[in-house]
């Protein structure tokens, strides 16, 4: 398969961040006339790319999968196409910190 764009990595070969370019490329890809069959490829419901074609909904990790799986387009690729420019997915530290649990009574040993 072709990559649908240079990989060479510059910023100006990806463009501003436009999620329709991603749709629009994957309706080409997928054979789907509009929003609703490209819906349907993906499993999800039409609102949901509705939302993200104008701005209202970030791609998210699991819609990302789904297009990746439906379209054989690698992950990198799609998020190329919509203009994604982070070298990496990050979470924030605050993000999945594992909480610690509190034995009855600790808070009263803190003298001890």
């Amino acid at each position: 398969m072709e990559p649908l764009l240079n990989n060479s990595g510059a910023d100006h070969d990806i463009g501003p961040y436009n999620p329709g370019r991603l749709l629009d490329t994957l309706a080409e890809r997928l054979n789907a006339k509009n929003d609703a069959a490209l819906s349907r490829a993906l499993e999800v419901a039409p609102p949901v790319l509705s939302k993200i074609r104008h701005g209202r909904l970030p791609v998210g990790a699991t819609i990302l999968l789904r297009m990746h799986e439906a379209s054989g387009i690698p992950i990198r690729e799609l998020r190329d196409l919509m203009g994604d420019r982070r070298g990496r997915m990050r979470m924030s530290p605050q993000e999945f910190r594992p909480k610690t649990a509190q034995q009855p009574g600790d808070e009263h040993q803190l003298g001890s």
